[in-house]
């Protein structure tokens, strides 16, 4: 394991410049900044674990974790993951603060500025898929404070990395799925939370894609969207079926998952119906008992909320980036036999 002392040997610069360049301290000409990391690199240099923790300890990190959807049955687990994580934390005298959004711009820059404000050291969110949120994370790259994204991502931003699902690949998963389960012709009608939160429409492009390609006998009647609310969702899904009495198929991409099999069910119709939908929460593992939901495909929502703390507890700490930009988990197929 190489020290500081022998980085400080090969770049000709004092220990106390080793420490300041690798502890973020400033104060080190730029050049002779890069030349030290470099050597670092070249060496493979792992800060002391203990020298870490008390590093830590000093600091008094502060992370905060914003959320969209307020009262999202999804985030519970989410949450439990955050939970775990912050429980971890407390030992190296790292807070964890936590704020839920509705799917609204306005509300999540505030929660991200009342954080700033709060004096946070990183974030964790899930954004909303706004110009006004990529110009806020541009705005904390600036300030030196790194963004994780989890559950959804936001394109052509500085956040640090992604932890979440491949979601373009879990709606081709639907479209297959959708196939094995179906026959004949097959009328699907798409329920999603919003059209501005990218994962939801990531997955009806990997849905809708996959079923223009292999499968021309499954087509898509019609797509709306509910916000994430059972109640909306309800509302929606008895009008989507009945201006398309044709649709025998649904297919839900996010949360209001427990509405829309009410409103099949209050249909008459949860017999015919074949239904698809994304993540095993309690309502949702209830209709797949019933035999409402055929199936429901899963998403490590636990690991989702620990995994964006830990990279950012370790890149604040160490300077260590995370060694994947993407930080996918795994996608697990849930029935009435294994759910």
């Amino acid at each position: 394991m190489p020290t500081i002392k022998e980085i400080a040997e090969l770049a000709g610069v004092s220990r106390g410049t080793v420490d300041r360049v690798l502890n973020k301290r400033g104060g080190v000409n730029p050049t002779t900044e890069e030349k030290v990391l470099e050597i670092a690199k070249a060496l493979n240099y792992k800060p002391n674990l203990a020298g870490t923790i008390l590093a830590a300890q000093k600091k008094r990190l502060m992370l905060g974790v914003v959320l969209l959807g307020v009262g999202t049955p999804f985030y519970d687990d989410v949450l439990s993951g955050v939970r775990q994580k912050a429980a971890e934390l407390e030992s190296y005298n790292c807070t964890v603060v936590v704020k839920h959004t509705e799917y609204d711009a306005i509300a999540q820059l505030q929660a991200i500025q009342e954080l700033v404000a709060e004096g946070v050291n990183g974030i964790a969110i899930t954004p909303y898929n706004d110009n006004r949120i990529r110009k806020e994370i541009h705005r904390l790259f600036s300030l030196g404070i790194p963004v994780v994204t989890l559950n959804t991502d936001i394109e052509n931003t500085e956040r640090l990395a992604y932890v979440g699902c491949n979601f373009y690949h879990s709606g081709e998963t639907a479209a297959g799925l959708m196939h094995l389960i179906t026959s004949g012709q097959v009328f699907v009608g798409i329920i999603s939370g919003s059209r501005d939160v990218l994962c939801h429409t990531q997955r009806i492009a990997g849905f809708s894609d996959t079923i223009q390609k292999k499968y021309p006998n499954i087509r898509v009647s019609a797509a709306i969207t509910n916000q994430d609310d059972d109640f909306e969702s309800y509302e929606q899904t008895r009008r989507l079926l009945d201006s398309h009495p044709e649709i025998n198929a649904l297919y839900f991409t996010a949360g209001g998952v427990y509405g829309g099999c009410k409103a099949v069910i209050a249909s008459g119709r949860h017999y015919d119906i074949r239904i698809i939908t994304n993540d095993a929460v309690a309502t949702t593992r209830e209709m797949i008992e019933q035999g409402v939901i055929a199936a429901t495909i899963c998403q490590e929502p636990e690991v989702q909320g620990s995994k964006p703390l830990d990279l950012l507890f370790n890149y604040l700490t160490t300077g260590e980036l995370p060694k994947e930009e993407f930080n996918y988990v795994d996608a697990e197929i849930k029935i009435l036999e294994n759910i």
